[in-house]
Protein backbone atom coordinates (compact mmCIF):
# COMPACT_ATOMS: atom_id res chain seq x y z
CA UNK A 1 0.00 0.00 0.00
CA UNK A 2 1.47 3.21 -1.18
CA UNK A 3 2.47 5.54 2.32
CA UNK A 4 -0.30 8.38 0.84
CA UNK A 5 -2.94 5.78 1.54
CA UNK A 6 -2.31 3.91 4.54
CA UNK A 7 -4.76 6.31 6.36
CA UNK A 8 -7.18 4.02 5.04
CA UNK A 9 -5.91 1.08 6.87
CA UNK A 10 -6.50 2.30 10.27
CA UNK A 11 -10.37 2.41 9.78
CA UNK A 12 -10.38 -1.08 7.83
CA UNK A 13 -8.23 -2.34 11.29
CA UNK A 14 -10.69 -1.03 13.33
CA UNK A 15 -13.70 -2.50 11.46
CA UNK A 16 -11.49 -5.57 11.52
CA UNK A 17 -11.48 -5.10 15.14
CA UNK A 18 -15.44 -4.46 15.60
CA UNK A 19 -16.61 -7.09 13.96
CA UNK A 20 -14.07 -9.48 16.08
CA UNK A 21 -16.43 -7.72 18.89
CA UNK A 22 -19.62 -8.46 18.39
CA UNK A 23 -19.06 -12.57 16.96
CA UNK A 24 -17.41 -12.85 20.06
CA UNK A 25 -19.63 -10.88 23.00
CA UNK A 26 -23.33 -11.31 20.73
CA UNK A 27 -25.09 -14.41 18.72
CA UNK A 28 -28.03 -13.83 15.95
CA UNK A 29 -31.18 -13.44 18.20
CA UNK A 30 -33.55 -10.43 18.89
CA UNK A 31 -33.41 -8.80 21.86
CA UNK A 32 -35.01 -4.98 23.59
CA UNK A 33 -35.66 -2.99 21.18
CA UNK A 34 -36.08 -6.05 18.33
CA UNK A 35 -39.17 -7.08 19.97
CA UNK A 36 -40.80 -3.66 19.38
CA UNK A 37 -39.66 -3.39 15.50
CA UNK A 38 -41.08 -7.01 14.95
CA UNK A 39 -44.43 -6.20 16.62
CA UNK A 40 -44.79 -2.79 14.62
CA UNK A 41 -43.04 -3.43 11.00
CA UNK A 42 -43.07 -7.04 10.36
CA UNK A 43 -44.07 -9.11 8.73
CA UNK A 44 -45.16 -6.84 6.15
CA UNK A 45 -42.39 -5.03 5.13
CA UNK A 46 -43.91 -3.87 2.29
CA UNK A 47 -46.86 -2.27 3.93
CA UNK A 48 -47.08 1.74 2.93
CA UNK A 49 -49.52 2.49 5.72
CA UNK A 50 -46.12 1.81 8.47
CA UNK A 51 -44.07 4.27 6.59
CA UNK A 52 -46.49 6.88 5.63
CA UNK A 53 -47.30 7.98 9.15
CA UNK A 54 -47.12 11.49 10.67
CA UNK A 55 -43.86 11.32 12.61
CA UNK A 56 -41.84 8.97 9.70
CA UNK A 57 -38.99 11.11 10.36
CA UNK A 58 -38.42 10.20 14.12
CA UNK A 59 -38.35 6.77 12.73
CA UNK A 60 -35.53 7.05 10.75
CA UNK A 61 -36.31 6.38 7.22
CA UNK A 62 -33.14 4.16 6.08
CA UNK A 63 -34.25 2.12 8.38
CA UNK A 64 -37.24 0.90 6.18
CA UNK A 65 -34.67 0.14 3.23
CA UNK A 66 -32.71 -1.46 5.58
CA UNK A 67 -35.00 -3.29 7.06
CA UNK A 68 -36.50 -4.49 3.61
CA UNK A 69 -33.17 -5.69 2.63
CA UNK A 70 -32.60 -7.52 5.83
CA UNK A 71 -35.65 -9.55 6.11
CA UNK A 72 -35.36 -10.24 1.74
CA UNK A 73 -31.99 -11.43 1.93
CA UNK A 74 -31.26 -12.39 5.11
CA UNK A 75 -34.13 -13.58 6.98
CA UNK A 76 -34.49 -10.65 9.59
CA UNK A 77 -30.40 -11.25 11.13
CA UNK A 78 -29.10 -9.11 13.87
CA UNK A 79 -25.72 -9.70 12.19
CA UNK A 80 -26.73 -7.89 9.33
CA UNK A 81 -27.43 -4.54 11.86
CA UNK A 82 -24.51 -5.09 13.46
CA UNK A 83 -22.37 -5.14 10.54
CA UNK A 84 -24.44 -1.81 8.86
CA UNK A 85 -22.98 -0.14 11.99
CA UNK A 86 -19.52 -1.07 12.08
CA UNK A 87 -19.51 0.30 8.52
CA UNK A 88 -21.00 3.53 9.25
CA UNK A 89 -18.73 3.44 12.11
CA UNK A 90 -15.71 2.88 9.62
CA UNK A 91 -16.85 5.91 7.41
CA UNK A 92 -16.63 8.40 10.36
CA UNK A 93 -12.70 6.93 10.87
CA UNK A 94 -12.36 7.16 7.25
CA UNK A 95 -13.49 11.23 7.69
CA UNK A 96 -11.64 11.62 10.71
CA UNK A 97 -8.17 9.88 8.88
CA UNK A 98 -8.76 11.16 6.16
CA UNK A 99 -8.27 14.83 7.57
CA UNK A 100 -5.16 13.92 9.72
CA UNK A 101 -3.66 12.57 6.71
CA UNK A 102 -4.45 15.90 4.74
CA UNK A 103 -3.77 18.57 7.52
CA UNK A 104 0.01 15.81 7.91
CA UNK A 105 -0.90 14.89 11.49
CA UNK A 106 0.88 11.79 11.18
CA UNK A 107 0.36 8.00 12.25
CA UNK A 108 0.43 8.98 15.66
CA UNK A 109 -2.60 11.24 15.48
CA UNK A 110 -4.28 8.44 13.32
CA UNK A 111 -3.59 6.06 15.35
CA UNK A 112 -5.01 8.01 18.70
CA UNK A 113 -8.11 9.09 16.80
CA UNK A 114 -8.12 5.44 15.68
CA UNK A 115 -8.18 3.95 19.15
CA UNK A 116 -10.89 6.29 20.14
CA UNK A 117 -12.80 5.90 17.14
CA UNK A 118 -13.04 2.26 17.70
CA UNK A 119 -12.72 1.81 21.42
CA UNK A 120 -14.99 -0.74 23.34
CA UNK A 121 -16.87 1.76 25.35
CA UNK A 122 -19.36 2.17 23.17
CA UNK A 123 -20.08 -1.43 23.52
CA UNK A 124 -23.90 -1.31 23.94
CA UNK A 125 -24.37 0.55 20.85
CA UNK A 126 -22.13 -1.89 18.78
CA UNK A 127 -23.87 -4.97 20.29
CA UNK A 128 -27.49 -3.78 19.91
CA UNK A 129 -27.94 -3.68 16.21
CA UNK A 130 -31.45 -2.21 16.17
CA UNK A 131 -29.20 1.63 16.27
CA UNK A 132 -26.84 1.19 13.65
CA UNK A 133 -28.16 3.97 11.84
CA UNK A 134 -26.70 6.24 14.72
CA UNK A 135 -23.25 5.40 13.38
CA UNK A 136 -24.47 6.34 10.10
CA UNK A 137 -26.25 9.24 11.52
CA UNK A 138 -22.59 10.57 12.82
CA UNK A 139 -20.25 9.60 10.20
CA UNK A 140 -22.58 12.11 7.77
CA UNK A 141 -21.93 14.93 10.85
CA UNK A 142 -18.38 14.32 10.22
CA UNK A 143 -18.42 14.34 6.41
CA UNK A 144 -20.71 17.35 6.24
CA UNK A 145 -18.15 19.45 8.72
CA UNK A 146 -14.95 18.12 6.48
CA UNK A 147 -17.02 19.65 3.11
CA UNK A 148 -17.77 23.23 5.43
CA UNK A 149 -13.94 22.69 6.34
CA UNK A 150 -12.83 22.45 2.41
CA UNK A 151 -15.33 25.86 1.83
CA UNK A 152 -13.66 27.49 4.76
CA UNK A 153 -9.90 27.10 4.04
CA UNK A 154 -11.30 28.29 0.11
CA UNK A 155 -13.20 31.34 1.28
CA UNK A 156 -12.02 32.48 4.19
CA UNK A 157 -8.47 31.80 4.58
CA UNK A 158 -7.47 31.44 0.72
CA UNK A 159 -9.82 34.32 -0.13
CA UNK A 160 -11.16 32.50 -3.61
CA UNK A 161 -14.50 30.88 -4.84
CA UNK A 162 -14.88 26.91 -2.92
CA UNK A 163 -15.62 24.16 -5.69
CA UNK A 164 -19.04 24.29 -7.14
CA UNK A 165 -19.39 20.59 -5.63
CA UNK A 166 -18.64 21.49 -2.24
CA UNK A 167 -21.04 23.87 -2.25
CA UNK A 168 -23.86 21.56 -3.82
CA UNK A 169 -23.09 19.16 -0.50
CA UNK A 170 -23.88 21.59 2.00
CA UNK A 171 -26.99 22.25 0.24
CA UNK A 172 -28.05 18.71 -0.26
CA UNK A 173 -26.45 17.17 3.01
CA UNK A 174 -28.63 18.05 5.28
CA UNK A 175 -32.33 17.40 3.62
CA UNK A 176 -30.32 13.60 3.51
CA UNK A 177 -28.79 13.38 6.56
CA UNK A 178 -32.07 15.79 9.23
CA UNK A 179 -34.84 13.57 6.78
CA UNK A 180 -33.45 10.39 6.27
CA UNK A 181 -30.71 9.12 8.79
CA UNK A 182 -30.24 11.22 12.00
CA UNK A 183 -33.54 11.30 13.83
CA UNK A 184 -33.53 13.30 17.07
CA UNK A 185 -29.50 13.71 16.51
CA UNK A 186 -30.48 16.25 13.97
CA UNK A 187 -30.47 18.44 17.02
CA UNK A 188 -26.43 18.34 17.64
CA UNK A 189 -25.43 19.39 14.31
CA UNK A 190 -28.18 21.03 13.09
CA UNK A 191 -27.75 23.47 16.57
CA UNK A 192 -23.81 23.94 15.66
CA UNK A 193 -24.70 24.83 12.00
CA UNK A 194 -27.25 27.54 12.89
CA UNK A 195 -24.99 29.38 15.56
CA UNK A 196 -21.88 29.24 12.67
CA UNK A 197 -23.57 30.59 9.82
CA UNK A 198 -25.75 32.61 12.11
CA UNK A 199 -22.20 34.13 13.02
CA UNK A 200 -21.15 33.97 9.98
CA UNK A 201 -24.41 36.03 8.44
CA UNK A 202 -24.25 38.87 11.09
CA UNK A 203 -20.64 39.45 10.80
CA UNK A 204 -20.90 42.32 8.45
CA UNK A 205 -22.64 44.27 11.01
CA UNK A 206 -19.39 43.90 13.55
CA UNK A 207 -17.20 44.16 10.64
CA UNK A 208 -15.88 47.96 11.36
CA UNK A 209 -14.82 46.64 14.91
CA UNK A 210 -13.17 43.23 13.68
CA UNK A 211 -11.49 44.77 11.40
CA UNK A 212 -9.49 47.32 14.12
CA UNK A 213 -7.13 44.40 15.12
CA UNK A 214 -4.16 44.81 12.93
CA UNK A 215 -3.21 40.82 12.60
CA UNK A 216 -6.07 39.87 12.19
CA UNK A 217 -7.37 42.24 9.11
CA UNK A 218 -6.92 40.08 6.52
CA UNK A 219 -8.62 36.71 7.28
CA UNK A 220 -11.52 38.99 9.14
CA UNK A 221 -12.15 40.94 6.17
CA UNK A 222 -12.68 37.69 3.73
CA UNK A 223 -14.57 36.91 6.62
CA UNK A 224 -16.88 39.79 6.50
CA UNK A 225 -16.86 39.82 2.66
CA UNK A 226 -17.54 36.38 2.59
CA UNK A 227 -19.98 36.39 5.15
CA UNK A 228 -23.67 37.82 4.86
CA UNK A 229 -26.08 36.61 2.00
CA UNK A 230 -23.49 34.26 0.67
CA UNK A 231 -23.99 31.85 4.03
CA UNK A 232 -28.01 32.46 4.03
CA UNK A 233 -28.58 29.68 1.50
CA UNK A 234 -26.57 27.31 3.75
CA UNK A 235 -28.05 28.37 6.83
CA UNK A 236 -31.66 27.75 4.62
CA UNK A 237 -30.60 24.15 3.73
CA UNK A 238 -30.09 23.45 7.55
CA UNK A 239 -33.68 25.46 8.74
CA UNK A 240 -36.13 23.63 5.87
CA UNK A 241 -35.27 20.05 6.82
CA UNK A 242 -34.77 20.85 10.56
CA UNK A 243 -38.35 22.61 10.29
CA UNK A 244 -39.93 19.46 8.44
CA UNK A 245 -38.55 17.26 11.35
CA UNK A 246 -39.96 19.61 13.68
CA UNK A 247 -43.20 19.03 12.30
CA UNK A 248 -43.13 15.11 12.16
CA UNK A 249 -41.99 15.35 16.08
CA UNK A 250 -44.98 16.80 16.82
CA UNK A 251 -47.26 13.68 15.95
CA UNK A 252 -44.79 11.12 17.91
CA UNK A 253 -45.76 9.69 21.05
CA UNK A 254 -42.28 8.65 23.65
CA UNK A 255 -43.41 6.46 26.20
CA UNK A 256 -40.28 6.23 29.18
CA UNK A 257 -40.41 4.09 31.59
CA UNK A 258 -39.60 5.30 34.97
CA UNK A 259 -39.78 8.87 33.63
CA UNK A 260 -40.79 11.58 36.66
CA UNK A 261 -43.78 13.55 36.37
CA UNK A 262 -42.52 16.26 37.28
CA UNK A 263 -41.27 19.52 35.57
CA UNK A 264 -37.80 20.43 34.95
CA UNK A 265 -38.04 23.61 37.31
CA UNK A 266 -39.55 21.04 40.21
CA UNK A 267 -37.00 18.53 39.77
CA UNK A 268 -34.47 21.47 40.23
CA UNK A 269 -35.89 22.63 43.35
CA UNK A 270 -36.48 19.14 45.00
CA UNK A 271 -33.12 17.53 43.80
CA UNK A 272 -30.56 20.31 42.83
CA UNK A 273 -27.37 18.26 42.84
CA UNK A 274 -28.81 15.56 40.24
CA UNK A 275 -28.13 18.41 37.22
CA UNK A 276 -24.93 19.19 37.67
CA UNK A 277 -23.81 15.66 38.91
CA UNK A 278 -25.45 13.90 35.84
CA UNK A 279 -23.97 16.37 33.60
CA UNK A 280 -20.22 16.12 35.18
CA UNK A 281 -20.70 12.38 34.83
CA UNK A 282 -21.44 12.49 31.41
CA UNK A 283 -18.35 14.22 30.77
CA UNK A 284 -16.29 11.27 32.97
CA UNK A 285 -17.61 8.47 30.84
CA UNK A 286 -15.11 9.88 28.34
CA UNK A 287 -12.07 8.79 30.24
CA UNK A 288 -13.49 5.42 31.62
CA UNK A 289 -16.68 3.79 30.58
CA UNK A 290 -19.43 3.79 33.21
CA UNK A 291 -19.35 -0.11 33.67
CA UNK A 292 -15.69 0.23 33.96
CA UNK A 293 -15.76 2.48 36.88
CA UNK A 294 -18.41 1.46 39.13
CA UNK A 295 -18.14 -2.12 38.52
CA UNK A 296 -14.33 -2.63 38.34
CA UNK A 297 -12.83 0.21 39.95
CA UNK A 298 -15.62 1.11 41.93
CA UNK A 299 -14.61 5.26 41.98
CA UNK A 300 -16.73 6.94 44.85
CA UNK A 301 -19.01 9.38 43.59
CA UNK A 302 -16.87 11.88 44.38
CA UNK A 303 -14.13 10.99 42.26
CA UNK A 304 -16.26 10.46 39.41
CA UNK A 305 -17.23 13.81 39.81
CA UNK A 306 -13.69 15.48 40.16
CA UNK A 307 -13.17 13.26 36.60
CA UNK A 308 -16.14 14.87 35.07
CA UNK A 309 -14.36 18.38 35.89
CA UNK A 310 -11.36 17.05 34.25
CA UNK A 311 -12.90 16.25 31.28
CA UNK A 312 -14.97 19.93 30.93
CA UNK A 313 -11.18 21.28 31.60
CA UNK A 314 -9.76 19.55 28.49
CA UNK A 315 -12.72 21.32 26.22
CA UNK A 316 -12.00 24.63 27.69
CA UNK A 317 -8.49 23.86 26.84
CA UNK A 318 -9.20 22.70 23.57
CA UNK A 319 -10.70 26.21 22.84
CA UNK A 320 -9.03 27.93 24.23
CA UNK A 321 -6.09 26.67 21.99
CA UNK A 322 -8.51 27.33 19.23
CA UNK A 323 -8.87 30.96 20.13
CA UNK A 324 -5.06 31.23 21.45
CA UNK A 325 -3.38 29.93 18.22
CA UNK A 326 -6.38 31.10 15.60
CA UNK A 327 -6.69 27.80 14.53
CA UNK A 328 -10.07 28.88 12.58
CA UNK A 329 -7.97 30.96 10.32
CA UNK A 330 -6.98 27.38 9.03
CA UNK A 331 -9.29 24.79 9.46
CA UNK A 332 -12.75 25.02 11.57
CA UNK A 333 -13.04 21.24 11.62
CA UNK A 334 -11.67 20.43 15.13
CA UNK A 335 -13.61 23.26 16.49
CA UNK A 336 -16.89 21.67 15.18
CA UNK A 337 -16.50 18.71 17.03
CA UNK A 338 -15.87 19.99 19.77
CA UNK A 339 -18.81 22.61 20.28
CA UNK A 340 -20.88 19.03 18.64
CA UNK A 341 -19.55 16.82 21.76
CA UNK A 342 -20.75 19.93 23.95
CA UNK A 343 -23.77 20.24 22.51
CA UNK A 344 -24.25 16.36 23.14
CA UNK A 345 -23.75 16.74 26.63
CA UNK A 346 -26.27 19.09 26.82
CA UNK A 347 -28.80 17.85 24.69
CA UNK A 348 -28.41 14.29 26.94
CA UNK A 349 -28.75 16.05 30.13
CA UNK A 350 -31.89 18.13 28.77
CA UNK A 351 -33.71 14.83 26.94
CA UNK A 352 -32.51 12.55 29.83
CA UNK A 353 -32.85 14.57 33.29
CA UNK A 354 -36.90 13.03 33.56
CA UNK A 355 -34.60 9.58 35.24
CA UNK A 356 -34.14 11.42 38.51
CA UNK A 357 -33.57 8.21 40.05
CA UNK A 358 -30.67 7.95 37.93
CA UNK A 359 -28.02 9.94 38.51
CA UNK A 360 -25.73 7.61 36.50
CA UNK A 361 -27.39 7.59 33.16
CA UNK A 362 -25.84 9.87 31.08
CA UNK A 363 -22.33 7.77 31.90
CA UNK A 364 -24.19 4.92 29.50
CA UNK A 365 -22.56 3.41 26.62
CA UNK A 366 -25.06 4.37 24.32
CA UNK A 367 -24.40 8.27 24.06
CA UNK A 368 -20.47 7.21 23.35
CA UNK A 369 -20.66 7.86 19.93
CA UNK A 370 -22.07 10.98 20.32
CA UNK A 371 -19.77 12.25 22.95
CA UNK A 372 -16.71 11.36 21.83
CA UNK A 373 -16.89 13.68 18.74
CA UNK A 374 -15.80 16.11 21.38
CA UNK A 375 -12.83 14.19 22.65
CA UNK A 376 -11.97 13.62 18.54
CA UNK A 377 -12.09 17.46 18.36
CA UNK A 378 -9.68 17.85 21.57
CA UNK A 379 -7.02 15.28 19.84
CA UNK A 380 -7.01 17.16 16.60
CA UNK A 381 -6.63 20.36 18.27
CA UNK A 382 -3.87 18.95 20.17
CA UNK A 383 -1.74 17.47 17.13
CA UNK A 384 -2.61 21.12 15.29
CA UNK A 385 -0.61 23.17 18.02
CA UNK A 386 1.96 21.13 18.38
CA UNK A 387 2.53 20.43 14.27
CA UNK A 388 2.25 24.47 14.19
CA UNK A 389 4.46 25.77 16.84
CA UNK A 390 6.69 21.95 17.20
CA UNK A 391 10.11 23.29 18.87
CA UNK A 392 9.19 26.74 18.60
CA UNK A 393 7.20 26.80 21.80
CA UNK A 394 7.46 29.43 24.23
CA UNK A 395 7.93 28.03 28.01
CA UNK A 396 4.20 29.28 28.62
CA UNK A 397 2.80 28.44 25.56
CA UNK A 398 4.39 25.05 26.09
CA UNK A 399 2.95 24.33 29.32
CA UNK A 400 -0.87 25.07 27.84
CA UNK A 401 0.75 22.30 24.54
CA UNK A 402 1.41 19.77 27.24
CA UNK A 403 -1.39 19.78 29.17
CA UNK A 404 -3.75 19.34 26.06
CA UNK A 405 -1.30 16.04 25.02
CA UNK A 406 -1.35 14.60 28.65
CA UNK A 407 -5.14 15.26 28.82
CA UNK A 408 -4.91 13.52 25.26
CA UNK A 409 -2.86 10.93 26.18
CA UNK A 410 -4.84 10.07 29.34
CA UNK A 411 -8.42 10.03 27.21
CA UNK A 412 -6.72 7.25 25.01
CA UNK A 413 -5.07 5.23 28.13
CA UNK A 414 -8.86 5.22 30.14
CA UNK A 415 -9.92 4.27 26.57
CA UNK A 416 -7.92 1.24 26.37
CA UNK A 417 -8.63 0.61 29.40
CA UNK A 418 -12.58 0.08 29.26
CA UNK A 419 -11.63 -1.61 25.85
CA UNK A 420 -9.92 -4.09 27.76
CA UNK A 421 -12.42 -4.39 30.34
CA UNK A 422 -15.45 -5.12 27.26
CA UNK A 423 -13.11 -7.73 26.07
CA UNK A 424 -12.99 -9.38 29.04
CA UNK A 425 -16.86 -9.31 29.37
CA UNK A 426 -17.24 -10.50 26.22
CA UNK A 427 -17.70 -14.67 26.93
CA UNK A 428 -20.32 -13.72 29.29
CA UNK A 429 -21.78 -11.48 27.17
CA UNK A 430 -21.60 -14.15 24.83
CA UNK A 431 -23.20 -16.66 27.16
CA UNK A 432 -26.18 -14.42 27.78
CA UNK A 433 -27.12 -14.51 24.25
CA UNK A 434 -26.81 -18.45 24.01
CA UNK A 435 -29.80 -17.99 27.08
CA UNK A 436 -32.00 -15.77 24.80
CA UNK A 437 -31.23 -18.30 21.59
CA UNK A 438 -32.97 -20.98 24.17
CA UNK A 439 -35.53 -18.68 25.85
CA UNK A 440 -36.80 -18.27 22.02
CA UNK A 441 -37.17 -21.55 20.62
CA UNK A 442 -39.11 -22.47 23.67
CA UNK A 443 -40.59 -19.15 24.48
CA UNK A 444 -44.20 -21.19 25.13
CA UNK A 445 -43.00 -22.33 27.93
CA UNK A 446 -40.74 -19.65 29.88
CA UNK A 447 -42.52 -17.77 32.23
CA UNK A 448 -43.12 -14.66 31.71
CA UNK A 449 -41.02 -12.99 34.52
CA UNK A 450 -38.08 -15.06 32.80
CA UNK A 451 -39.17 -14.07 29.50
CA UNK A 452 -38.67 -10.10 29.87
CA UNK A 453 -35.89 -10.40 31.95
CA UNK A 454 -34.00 -13.14 29.31
CA UNK A 455 -35.37 -10.31 26.48
CA UNK A 456 -34.54 -6.78 28.44
CA UNK A 457 -37.95 -5.87 27.13
CA UNK A 458 -39.92 -4.92 30.45
CA UNK A 459 -43.19 -3.67 28.58
CA UNK A 460 -45.12 -6.66 28.62
CA UNK A 461 -43.95 -10.62 27.86
CA UNK A 462 -47.35 -10.60 25.72
CA UNK A 463 -45.34 -8.40 23.57
CA UNK A 464 -42.33 -10.65 23.33
CA UNK A 465 -44.77 -13.97 22.78
CA UNK A 466 -46.41 -12.14 20.04
CA UNK A 467 -42.91 -10.74 18.05
CA UNK A 468 -41.32 -14.57 18.52
CA UNK A 469 -44.12 -15.78 17.05
CA UNK A 470 -44.00 -13.76 13.93
CA UNK A 471 -40.64 -14.46 13.66
CA UNK A 472 -40.77 -18.39 14.23
CA UNK A 473 -43.91 -18.44 12.05
CA UNK A 474 -42.38 -17.11 8.76
CA UNK A 475 -38.59 -18.48 9.78
CA UNK A 476 -36.94 -15.91 10.36
CA UNK A 477 -33.68 -14.41 13.05
CA UNK A 478 -32.69 -17.64 15.52
CA UNK A 479 -35.75 -19.89 13.44
CA UNK A 480 -34.08 -20.04 10.08
CA UNK A 481 -31.22 -21.75 11.91
CA UNK A 482 -32.88 -24.18 13.75
CA UNK A 483 -35.49 -26.43 12.49
CA UNK A 484 -38.38 -28.35 14.07
CA UNK A 485 -35.79 -31.07 15.36
CA UNK A 486 -33.55 -29.03 17.01
CA UNK A 487 -36.40 -27.42 19.04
Amino acid sequence: MKRSYAYILFPILGMAFCLWYVCAATSDVVNSDYIRLVNSYLPDIWNPEKFFVADVLTRIPVNYLARILNVTCFDFSVRFDQVLGILGLGLAGLAVCSYAKKEGLGFLTMAAVTLLMFGLNKWEMLTNGSGWAHFLTFAGFYCYYLVLDRVWKAEMVLGRKAGRRDRILLMVLPFIITLGIAGQYCAIYSGVMIAVYGFLILLPAAGGRILKKGSQTSFWSRAVSRGGLHCVRYLVCILIPLALYMVSNSFAVEEHAGATDLTMLQAIQQKPKFFPAFFLKSFASMFLGGETMEQKFHFPNRLMLLIGLGVMAGYLLALWLNVKYRLYEKTIFPLLLILSGGCSHVLILISRWIFLDQENYGMSSRYAVQFQMGIIGIVLTAALVWKMEGHRLGLRRRISSILAAVFCFAIVAGNLVTTADEIQKAPYRKERYEEKIEAALHYEEVSDEDLETTFEYRKGPEKIRAALGILKENHWNVYSRYNEEEQ
